[in-house]
């Protein structure tokens, strides 16, 4: 997502003669996501967006005299004296990496091996995992102790189930950062805290991690950056946080530490995250922010109608202008990232004008809109089951909710919704609609000057190498392959760097996510298009449909199966 990242190659620690050697394979995403960003990879000559936190949290976890070795499919390739090498075998990950996942059970469990699987996706749903050796649920500070003397025991089956929202992050080990090649990613994520405040009825988060944020201590943290600073690596780092602002006392005791720290070791990090709208009601939280260098937000606004955000639990962005709170976002000098949904049982016929125009006000290009999803476990899904609206499909498996959503008989016309997601997604992936919007964000990000300590260290002569090819192959390929942008681009680049060259990283940045981002949307509206031409073909079965008592969904016509 943003500039390329460097790392010396880890020193892999030795193995311990007649330890068990564990392998952790990591599943491929689903290929046709919003996230894969594969012309922003292609710019940054990395494989893929980000490494597998989870997993390498977990490796921390295991003893260790375990011999350890760490695949992950979506940068590399799955080899055959990997698996003839292993003992045991831990996977898993989330929903759109399910598919690889059950492959990837397949694969070990017919060379022999026994098979570890965990993390949100068999928490959610852990039956369909149910061939697995071993069903490790819930987090894994909580459980993997457990795991390891039934192990121990000699037991080779089994499954485990941590108690909900009980883990003491606090006591969470620094993850096995060194099992990672920082060189196959992006950017690398790190956690400061689990959990959310809020209720948001279509959300698992606070399913799966409380209401509760768990957050860990400033020395744990600050521990954790200095492991990624030893190993030679520099630049973004994105806490993955549910709410990064979800405890807002204790985030404010944090970011201090890391302003200080970032300066004695000179600014060698610039981070991003995610947090609810109302962080833009703190101007003292969105300065210490700034001055830690966090450089970019994404925020769920999910829908520009009241009533649907009342009737969604997402009270928290209702009594607010959305496009005075991003503003305020933007002064403090990030960017927003923002994520929108169509699909909800209250929206009217004119929630696609209304989204656009909200997007166009707060300028926020790098817009992930999706259909609404009922995923496992949640308060949605839960209602949707009482009402008999749920349906049982496997569009979930495919692509992310921009391309799999709807998993549900519809109070609204289903073809109206697909007709307006597709009017939104037509608009704004406009070339010169989203060029506009980072026009606009690089006029109105304020970056203010970092402190500096003269004796801290230089950044490495690489990273102005690294940042210079980038840039230059972002304005090759603007140039000479993508000509449909040039003017677009040059107007932008050239405007940005006479009237506010600080935010220019920034708006480079959110152009060449447009190089997936645009290739996406028309990918998603080709799909939009297949699916609005079923039901025209086909009569729209999925749609008002009348609950009642004992009511049960009509089945999935086949045209609408992927």
């Amino acid at each position: 997502m943003v500039e390329r990242a460097t790392s010396a190659v880890p020193v892999r620690p030795s193995a311990t003669p007649g330890g068990l050697n564990v392998l952790l394979i990591f599943p491929r995403f689903n290929q046709n996501s919003f996230w894969s960003l594969r012309a922003a990879c292609e710019i940054y000559g990395v494989r893929c967006p980000a490494p597998p936190l989870g997993l390498i949290t977990v490796a921390a976890l295991l003893p260790p005299a375990w011999n350890l070795r760490l695949v992950d499919r979506n940068a590399e390739e799955l080899a055959p004296a990997d698996l003839a090498w292993a003992d045991l075998v831990f996977t898993g990950g989330m929903l759109p990496q399910r598919v690889d996942c059950l492959e990837v059970i397949d694969l070990c469990q017919a060379q022999g091996k026994t098979v570890v699987v965990g993390g949100p996706d068999a928490t959610s749903s852990p039956d369909i995992f149910a061939q697995a050796d071993f069903l490790v649920l819930g987090e894994a500070e909580g459980i993997i102790d457990a795991f390891v003397q039934a192990w121990e025991d000699g037991q080779r089956k089994g499954r485990f189930q941590a108690a909900k929202f009980k883990v003491d992050v606090a006591r969470s080990p620094i993850p096995r950062f060194d099992l990672l090649r920082a060189s196959n990613y992006m950017y690398i994520g790190v956690q400061f805290s689990r959990g959310c405040p809020f209720n948001c009825e279509f959300c698992d988060i606070i399913e799966l991690y409380g209401r509760v944020p768990r957050s860990k201590t400033n020395q744990q943290m600050l521990a954790e950056l200095q492991a990624l600073f030893d190993m030679g690596y520099r630049g973004h780092v994105d806490f993955v946080d549910d709410n990064f602002i979800g405890n807002k006392k204790t985030i404010k005791r944090f970011l201090p530490a890391l302003e200080q720290w970032q300066v004695e070791h000179g600014h060698p990090f610039m981070f991003s995250t995610e947090a609810s709208i109302n962080v833009a009601d703190d101007p003292e939280l969105l300065g210490m922010m700034g001055k830690a260098n966090f450089f970019a937000i994404f925020v769920g606004i999910e829908s520009p109608d009241t009533n649907t955000l009342i009737v969604a639990q997402k009270k928290q962005n209702t009594r607010r202008s959305l496009a005075d709170s991003v503003h305020r976002i933007y002064a403090a000098g990030m960017m927003v990232l923002a994520g929108f949904i169509v699909g909800f049982d209250t929206e009217e016929s004119g929630v696609a004008e209304a989204m656009i125009d909200c997007i166009e006000a707060t300028s926020i290009p790098v817009c992930m809109v999706g259909m609404l999803t009922a995923l496992p476990g949640t308060q949605l899904t839960r209602r949707l089951e009482r009402e008999g609206r749920l349906l049982p499909f496997e569009d979930e498996t495919s692509g992310d909710q921009c391309t799999a959503g709807l998993n549900f008989a519809t109070l609204r016309p289903r073809r109206e919704i697909l007709v307006d997601y597709r009017s939104v997604l037509l608009s704004v992936y406009r070339p010169a609609a989203f060029f506009e919007r980072v026009r606009h964000v690089g006029l109105a990000l304020r970056k203010s000057g970092l402190r500096a300590d003269p004796n801290a260290p230089a950044a490495a002569p690489r990273i102005a190498k690294r940042d210079l090819i980038a840039l230059l192959k972002v304005m090759a390929r603007m140039t000479f392959i993508r000509t449909d942008l040039t003017m677009l681009f040059w107007r932008t680049f050239i405007g940005t760097a006479r009237q506010n060259p600080a935010a220019l990283q920034a708006v480079v940045i959110q152009m060449v996510m447009f190089l997936h981002l645009g290739e996406f949307a028309k990918f998603v509206i080709r799909e939009l298009d297949r699916q609005i031409d079923a039901i025209d073909r086909q009569g729209d079965a999925l749609s008002r449909f009348e609950a009642g008592p004992g009511a049960r969904a009509p089945a999935r016509p086949a045209a609408l199966a992927r």
